[in-house]
């Protein structure tokens, strides 16, 4: 994905040319400014996106990996912000549902993989990217089916693309359907891709469908072990590594710590408070690799696969919690 991101940067179009140094002024400053009060999540997409696209990112090369540490540590520091009780409760509520979605996400993935005649690998990478969690379960299985660079990056910008409209969309609909902060966290959680996306719309929501939506997207990122499983037996592949999301160990720990050491509480409040800002300047990093390369190198069959499936789980999932309550 990093060789792919270098070869994207030098065929990018880029809005306005400026000297290196200039280019990286700019992201620099604006990367800061992403760490006060005065910018959301959304708004650090906006302003990523913006910087790939007018300006250029001067450090592309590096930008895969610091986005995967950096919504890591900010998802553990999350957990700082959350009780062992309230984490199970949401956890068993949203067990059902993501079970359901999972295996009817992959099973519709499958059917329109061959209706859109979508290449087989990159038509199961996006299945499983939608179904699971986003990037995530994507680079867990890329290595399975051996799928190359290219099928790997369509995936990814597929995902990523729509994570990005997530981020807007949901919460609109949400504020429109008048969903309870319970609601929203349990939809958002099983009905966007990616993690980011997923606490970056539940934080601009409320602080309760915070901890649901993180909660339950986590308990759903573990069924990449299963997942990666069959995968394996499906495609023929005896010798697949399995990418464990270590990292889920440290979140439960965090909940254990603050749910049970009292003279962790005066900590845990700024812990968290550096979570959320390490999350916001996690979604302008993401904003600032998706340059137009990327989103053209996407083609319209796999992104109309990926839209269908995802309108399909958000709706499902959307009808489900209003009226099986």
């Amino acid at each position: 994905m990093e060789t792919h991101q270098k070869g994207v940067q030098k065929e990018s179009f880029i809005v306005l040319k400026v000297n290196f140094k200039l280019q990286q002024l700019i992201f620099i400053v604006l990367l800061l400014f992403c760490t006060t009060i005065f910018v959301s999540p959304p708004i650090a997409l906006v302003l990523g996106l913006i910087v790939a696209n007018f300006f250029g990112h001067p450090f592309l090369k590096w930008n895969h990996k610091a986005t995967t540490y950096l919504l890591q540590f900010s998802v553990v520091g999350l957990g700082f912000g959350m009780n062992v009780h309230s984490a199970v409760s949401a956890g068993k509520e949203g067990f059902l549902l993501t079970i359901v979605s999972i295996v009817s996400t992959l099973v519709l993935g499958t059917f329109l993989g061959k209706w859109f005649k979508t290449e087989k690998k990159t038509s199961h990478l996006i299945s499983c990217g939608t179904a699971i969690c986003g990037g995530s379960a994507i680079a867990a299985i890329a290595p399975v089916i051996k799928s190359n660079e290219k099928r790997t990056a369509v995936a990814l910008g597929v995902i990523f693309i729509l994570n990005s409209v997530a981020l807007f969309v949901f919460p609109a609909v949400g504020h429109w359907l008048d969903l309870s902060q319970n609601e929203f966290g349990l939809w958002c959680a099983i009905a966007i891709h990616d993690t980011s996306s997923v606490v970056g719309a539940a934080s601009k929501y409320g602080p309760e469908a915070l901890k649901i939506a993180t909660t339950v997207k986590l308990a759903r990122a573990l069924w990449i072990i299963p997942l990666v499983l069959i995968t394996a037996f499906v495609f023929k592949n005896k010798s697949g590594k399995i990418k464990v999301p270590y990292f889920i160990g440290l979140f439960i720990l965090a909940i254990i710590v603050n749910t049970y050491l009292p003279e962790m509480e005066a900590i845990s409040v700024h812990l968290v408070s550096v979570a959320k800002i390490g999350l916001t300047v996690t979604l302008f990093l993401i904003g600032a690799g998706l340059n137009s390369a990327i989103l053209k190198s996407v083609g319209l069959m796999p992104l109309a696969q990926g839209f269908l499936l995802w309108t399909f789980i958000a709706t499902a999932t959307l009808l489900s919690i209003i009226y099986l309550k």
